[in-house]
């Protein structure tokens, strides 16, 4: 892997449009950047479907941006709004080398603000915050982002806040399971206090479980270290649809808010969002949303998640503290996440957000035919969540039920990164 901050190569600039070096590109930094009119940005995890939409975004803004990631080509960085790229040691690995790397090349490269896009990057730029402090990072500091990630201290302070949640048993202690297990009320969610950690010097990915009996759950706490060796939840299950707040904030005050709706997601059981819409924000959901983010006097964007039961109560599942996967459903929809972010961190008034287009619907193609194969082949569904029958969902892939459809990989021109993640997609 090719690291620029400690190689013979260091400083090396690629157009990212073309593949080739241009003139431009040997210009000084600061030269470079001047050009533009507007401070250079970094946008971290350049694999991250967040981290395309932020690009596209500001790009189309003519903001220079610089895409990074652990390997030399991501699906951000194919994008033809991406300037130049870099490569970093993984923050999971070698978390001291990530930051070195990333404070010298923003340094060399003459980058000014730094967009981490996933958990683990955004947790460990806040931690090192001060090693990064000559560069704009508009983020909660990290006491804020610990307390709203970890999902037992988050339930802990959304029954403080009167926020709705499922009826939940945080356990950090596997004794504690005998007393607790009579009281579970079946089916049950199993849901790790974090989405990714660190255990036995290394990172893990984290997944939630369902359990339909007393026997199955301690059966799946034995199976998964993330669950046996961790705290983790036991929540009541809430049938409901799932939908989410999404919002800007400036040191604690509200700026803008979103809302959707997940229509379909990978795997069919529940998972990530590949066709999601836009949709009216629901006065209680703001105002449980808006109660979490106040109380820690958030800083930037976040995303609080809901699944809204058949009598209309929603129940808050987890907030992120950092950009989303349907990111760009936002932007299509009018609220330009990654822009009014750019705008807070360089100090420039902030576009208003008064008003923003209901009922636009945005597909992760790729994704969403990866769930169609789940469902034809019966893999991924769940008697807790039914899916359509195979021959409706593949009229519904084909798109004769969708309406006002945007599909990501026809972004306006900017077909690359698509053809970047097909041919990923079938070679795995």
């Amino acid at each position: 892997m090719f690291y620029p901050h400690n190689s013979s190569g260091a400083g090396t600039k690629r157009d990212c449009t073309t593949g080739t070096m241009t003139p431009g590109h040997w210009l000084p930094s600061q030269e470079r950047g001047s050009r533009t009119g507007m401070e250079k940005v970094l946008i971290l995890d350049g694999n991250a479907r967040s981290a395309l939409a932020a690009t596209r975004s500001l790009g189309r803004r003519g903001v220079y941006v610089v895409v990074g990631g652990e390997t030399e080509k991501t699906l951000s960085g194919a994008s033809k709004y991406c300037r130049e790229t870099l490569t970093y040691p993984p923050a999971g690995e070698n978390p001291e080398a990530f930051i070195s790397t990333i404070a010298a090349e923003c340094a060399e490269r003459g980058i000014s603000v730094i967009f981490p896009m996933t958990d683990l990057s955004t947790s460990t730029v806040l931690r090192y915050r001060q090693r990064l402090r000559q560069f704009k990072l508009p983020y909660a500091e990290f006491t804020a982002f610990n307390a709203l990630t970890d999902k037992c201290r988050l339930f802990e302070l959304a029954e403080r806040l009167n926020v709705s949640i499922p009826k939940t048993h945080c356990v950090t202690d596997l004794g504690s399971l005998e007393e607790i297990c009579p009281t579970v009320k079946f089916p049950a969610v199993l849901k790790p206090h974090r989405s990714i950690i660190y255990s036995n010097d290394r990172w893990i990915t984290a997944s939630v479980h369902y359990a339909n009996s007393v026997q199955e759950l301690k059966q799946t706490v034995a199976r998964h270290e993330y669950l046996n060796r961790h705290p983790f939840l036991i929540q009541e299950y809430i049938a409901g649809k799932a939908q989410g707040i999404f919002a800007l904030y400036d040191r604690g005050r509200p700026m803008a808010f979103f809302a959707h709706r997940r229509v379909r997601e990978n795997p069919p059981s529940g998972g990530v969002s590949v066709l999601s819409e836009s949709i009216p924000i629901d006065p209680e959901q703001r105002r449980m949303a808006q109660a979490i983010l106040d109380f820690v006097g958030w800083h930037g964007v976040a995303m609080v998640e809901f699944k809204v039961a058949p009598d209309g109560t929603p129940y808050l599942m987890e907030v992120n503290g950092r950009f989303w996967g349907s990111l760009q459903l936002a932007i299509d929809a009018g609220v330009d996440f990654p822009w009014l972010l750019f705008q807070l961190a360089t100090g420039k008034d902030l576009d208003a957000v008064n008003a923003y287009s209901i009922g636009v619907r945005w597909r992760w193609w790729l994704g969403d035919l990866a769930r169609l194969g789940k469902v034809l082949v019966g893999n991924g569904s769940s008697p807790h969540r039914p899916v359509p029958g195979k021959m409706r969902s593949v009229l519904q892939f084909l798109g004769f039920f969708e309406k006002n459809t945007r599909n990501d990989g026809n972004a306006r021109g900017d077909i690359m990164p698509f053809l970047f993640e097909f041919r990923r997609f079938l070679w795995r």
